[in-house]
């Protein structure tokens, strides 16, 4: 059995679903299954295009947070996945 390989888009939806509860970078990595490396360009890309924001907490800790237009190209991201499954 062969290993299948994530495409940018799933990425990309692993990304946006996890930032839909607000949670810290951290756990975005452990739970999409990225290196760091890979969570920093995700996060760069999520933040520059407007679909992520950072939050700083009273705590002082920094939590990625969906924004609407994230939560729209997510919602989009969805019905492709949906559409293309039959």
């Amino acid at each position: 059995m062969g290993r299948h390989r994530r495409g940018r888009v799933q990425i990309l939806t692993d990304v946006l679903t996890l930032c839909l509860r607000g949670v810290k970078a951290t756990h975005i990595m452990y739970q999409a299954n990225l290196s760091y490396s890979t969570l920093r360009k995700y996060l760069s890309a999520a933040l520059r295009q407007g679909l992520v924001i950072r939050v700083c907490k009273d705590d002082g800790s920094v939590v990625y947070c969906i924004t609407d237009k994230g939560r729209l190209l997510l919602d989009r991201l969805k019905e492709v996945k949906y559409v293309l499954e039959f």
